[in-house]
């Protein structure tokens, strides 16, 4: 990898961490300008506090995408360190939990373990997460819900994100991990394509693997499966 590009993997998750900071505030100032009751009285209000609400949402996605694009770069495999597994998506999920909530979904962590100390790269990880709970989110209409369960099977780690969305057709499916690619996005608002590529990418470097399985109308349910890690 060249020099400027190396310099520019390592940029732009800088200025996402800046401008995430930036995009929370102004989101939280929103917020307290339109507050909730006063949407609850006012259609009006409340339809054009929804495009904010869309409009902050979608430069999020992107900025989680410029947040990974070290990983895209990334020749090597990733440095790993022991973490805590649970706590860590426990915590990832947590921070996805408003946004789950503003959108009328139930988000909901499922894990038998109390705790499960692995060598992972907790950043990775994390950004892996974000994407696939951005993508469930995406796709799931109001009233449905966001499954994340975390499971051992065998010498694995099982990191499954189901939702109960719109589902993909077997043609979106054979493309969903390809770079730029962004399918149907009649039941959306659609993306920059980076999402689901970034997170194969994000595994590659890992040593671990992604799955998915999808019908029309019955939802997606994206399977990570990581080596076998330490107890």
């Amino acid at each position: 990898m060249g020099q400027v590009q190396e310099d520019l993997a390592a940029l732009l998750p800088n200025l996402a961490n800046q401008m995430r900071g930036l995009l929370s505030n102004l989101y939280l100032a929103a917020s307290q300008a339109i507050p909730a009751e006063a949407r609850e009285q006012d259609p009006v209000l409340d339809a054009k506090a929804a495009v904010l609400d869309q409009s902050f949402y979608r430069l999020l996605r992107l900025v989680n995408s410029l947040s990974s694009a070290e990983y895209l770069a990334e020749a090597q495999p990733a440095a790993l360190r022991d973490a805590d597994l649970v706590k860590l998506i426990g915590e990832v999920c947590e921070s996805a939990g408003d946004l789950a909530e503003m959108l009328g979904i139930h988000l909901k962590f499922i894990c038998a373990m109390e705790r499960r100390i692995c060598a992972v790269h907790a950043g990775a990880m994390e950004q892996l997460l974000y994407h696939l709970l951005s993508n469930a989110l995406k796709f799931t209409p109001a009233g449905g819900t966001v499954t994340v369960e975390l499971k051992k099977s065998g010498g694995e780690l099982l990191l499954s994100v189901a939702d109960t969305g719109c589902g993909m057709d077997e043609a979106t499916l054979d493309r969903i991990f390809d770079k730029f690619y962004q399918g149907d996005t009649s039941h959306s608002k659609e993306g920059n394509g980076l999402g689901l590529a970034l997170v194969r990418r994000v595994l590659e470097i890992s040593g671990g693997s992604i799955s998915v399985t999808s019908a029309p109308g019955e939802g997606s349910e994206f399977t990570v499966r990581l080596p076998r890690m330490a107890e």
